[in-house]
C-alpha cells in the first residue's frame, strides 16, 4: 500500500482546508475523495473503504467524536486508520479521541511535511497490522481445514490431539513414533533425522527403546531410508529378503553371517520449517509379523504429513501472535528511545487517574526537560544527539519502580508518573535524578557531553489538578518556573 495506490478520504467542512489537504496529498501520489460532513462521508465510505481517513472534529451538524465512534463501532469500517484534524490544543483532543480508537492528531493549521510523515507512519502500521491479521486468518482457516479433514479418521484425530499441545520437537517426535506404532501393530518405530545426500543420520527417538537418541547411524546401511529422503516420497519394502534395493547389503548380511530379523519396512519422509530440520519415519515389523502393505503405507504417511502440518501450523499461529504483540509494542513506543509514546502515555495516564479516583489513591508526575540541548546537536551533530536522548532514557527508566512509567513527551522532554507518590516524595525522586543527570557524562563514544536538566512535579489530587490535562498544566508550569529561575532545578 505505498502512496502510489492507498486511497484516503478526507472529511473537513472548511473548503480551502478541505482544497489544501487534497493538493498536499495528491501532489503526493495519493489517491483522494473529500466530503463537507457526515453524510457526505458516509456517502463516500458506502462507495469504497479508504485506506485512511482525515476527520474534523468539528463539521456543521456533526460532532466529529460522535462519528469516529460511529465508525469504529461499524465491523465495515472498524480498521480503518482516522486521523483528527482540530485546530483545538492535542491535549484537549488525546484523552477523547485516542480513547474511542483514532490512529493520530493533526492540528490546524497543519504543516505539509508533518501531515504527510504522520500519514505514511499510519499507512505502514496498517499495513502491518493486515498482513498479519490475513495471516493469522489463513493460518486459523487452514488449522480447522485439517481437523475437519481428519475427523473420519478418529485414529489420527487422536494422535493430532496430542501433538498439537506445547511440545518439544523431540517429544512429538517421541510422541508421533509410539503412536504411529501403536495403530498399526508396530514392534519398531524410529524417528531418524536426515536431508537428502547426507551420509549419516540422527536417532530422534526409537519406540522400541526411548534410551536411543542422538545416535549417529550410516545412511550406506539402510538403502530404504536414501531411497525416501531423495524422492520425498514414501518406501514400501515389503519383504527384506527379496527387495532389489536391499541386494548389494544383502549380500553383505550372508558373507558376515548377519542374521536380521526384520521382514518388512516403510520409511516416509518429512520436512520441517521449510526444510531447515527433515528426515523420515522408519517403520519396521519383525519376520515373525505380518507383512507392510501399501493400505499401511497411506494410513501411516495420513498420519505424519497432518501432523507435520499440524506441527507447522502451531508455529505459524505462534510466530503470529507474536508478531501481533511486537506492532502492538511498536504503536505504543517512541522508536528512539524505547519508552511510551505520547499517545501510550495518555491511554496509561487516563487509566491510572480512573484508578486513582475509585480508590482515593494518589499520583506524581514529573516533567524533565534537558537544559540547552539544542548546543549538544549543534555542537556535536543530531546522530550524537540522539545517543544522548537514549542514554537519558535508559538513566530515566532505570531510576524508577516497575509500577512507574517513562515517556517521551517530545523533543527533549520526557515525563515520568510515579503512581502511590506523594508532592513531597516526587519533588525528593526529581531531586535524586537531576542530580544523576548533572553528574552524569553521556556519550562517552563520542568525546563525551554533560547536560543538566530542569524538573517540573505535579501531584493528583490536589485543588488545582482534578484531570489528566491538568496534572500536564501544573507540571508544565512547574517546569517553566524552574527554567525560569535559571535552569537545572526542580520546582513545583
Amino acid at each position: 500500500m505505498g502512496a502510489s495506490n492507498a486511497r484516503i478520504l478526507i472529511a473537513d467542512d472548511d473548503p480551502s482546508i478541505l482544497e489544501s489537504l487534497s493538493g498536499v496529498l495528491r501532489d503526493s501520489g495519493f489517491d483522494v475523495a473529500a466530503g463537507d460532513g457526515r453524510d457526505s462521508l458516509l456517502r463516500e465510505l458506502g462507495r469504497t473503504t479508504p485506506d485512511l481517513l482525515l476527520l474534523d472534529v468539528i463539521m456543521p451538524g456533526a460532532d466529529g467524536v460522535q462519528v469516529l465512534q460511529e465508525l469504529k463501532e461499524d465491523a465495515r469500517w472498524r480498521d480503518i486508520p482516522v486521523l483528527m484534524v482540530s485546530s483545538l490544543s492535542p491535549d484537549e483532543m488525546t484523552e477523547k479521541t485516542f480513547g474511542l480508537g483514532a490512529a493520530d492528531f493533526i492540528r490546524k493549521p497543519f504543516r505539509p511535511r508533518e501531515l504527510l510523515a504522520r500519514v505514511h507512519a499510519q499507512l505502514r502500521m496498517h499495513r502491518a497490522l493486515m498482513q498479519t491479521r490475513n495471516a493469522l486468518r489463513f493460518a486459523e482457516d487452514e488449522l480447522k481445514r485439517a481437523r475437519e479433514d481428519a475427523e473420519s479418521r478418529k485414529k489420527v484425530v487422536d494422535i493430532l490431539h496430542e501433538v498439537t499441545g506445547d511440545l518439544a520437537s523431540d517429544e512429538i517426535y517421541h510422541l508421533l513414533a509410539r503412536r504411529v506404532a501403536r495403530a498399526l501393530n508396530l514392534s519398531r518405530c524410529s524417528v531418524i533425522l536426515a536431508k537428502a545426500g547426507d551420509k549419516t543420520g540422527i536417532v530422534a527417538t526409537a519406540f522400541d527403546d526411548p534410551a536411543l537418541r542422538h545416535i549417529e547411524i550410516h545412511l550406506d546401511r539402510y538403502p530404504e531410508i536414501t531411497a525416501a529422503l531423495e524422492s520425498g516420497n514414501p518406501v514400501l519394502v515389503e519383504d527384506l529378503q527379496s527387495s532389489p534395493l536391499h541386494a548389494n547389503i544383502r549380500t553383505e548380511w550372508k558373507t558376515k553371517g548377519v542374521q536380521v530379523p526384520i521382514r518388512s519396512v516403510i520409511v516416509l519422509p518429512f520436512s520441517l520449517n521449510d526444510g531447515e530440520q527433515a528426515g523420515v519415519f522408519f517403520l519396521r515389523r519383525m519376520a515373525t509379523e505380518p507383512a507392510l502393505t501399501p493400505e499401511d503405507v497411506d494410513f501411516a504417511d495420513t498420519v505424519v504429513k497432518a501432523a507435520v502440518a499440524a506441527i507447522v501450523r502451531a508455529q505459524l499461529l505462534e510466530n503470529t501472535r507474536a508478531e501481533n504483540t511486537r506492532l502492538e509494542v511498536l504503536a505504543h513506543t517512541d522508536p528512539l528511545t524505547q519508552t511510551l509514546n505520547r499517545r501510550a502515555l495518555t491511554v496509561r495516564l487516563v487509566s491510572e487517574m480512573d484508578r486513582a479516583r475509585r480508590y482515593n489513591a494518589i499520583i506524581s508526575m514529573l516533567m524533565v526537560d534537558l537544559d540547552h540541548f539544542k548546543k549538544v546537536n549543534d555542537s556535536k551533530g543530531h546522530l550524537v544527539g540522539d545517543d544522548l536522548l537514549r542514554e537519558i532514557a535508559h538513566l530515566l527508566t532505570d531510576s524508577v519502580r516497575s509500577v512507574d512509567f517513562v515517556a517521551r513527551y517530545g523533543g527533549e522532554e520526557f515525563v515520568v508518573v510515579l503512581p502511590e507518590t506523594n508532592q513531597v516524595g516526587a519533588v525528593k525522586f526529581a531531586e535524586r535524578l537531576r542530580e544523576r543527570i548533572e553528574a552524569m557524562q553521556f556519550v562517552q563514544a563520542h568525546g563525551g557531553a554533560r547536560v543538566t536538566a530542569s524538573i517540573g512535579v505535579a501531584s493528583y489530587p490536589t485543588s488545582e489538578v482534578h484531570t489528566v490535562d491538568d496534572l500536564f498544566a501544573r507540571a508544565d508550569e512547574a517546569l517553566y518556573r524552574a527554567k525560569a529561575e535559571g535552569r537545572n532545578r526542580v520546582c513545583q
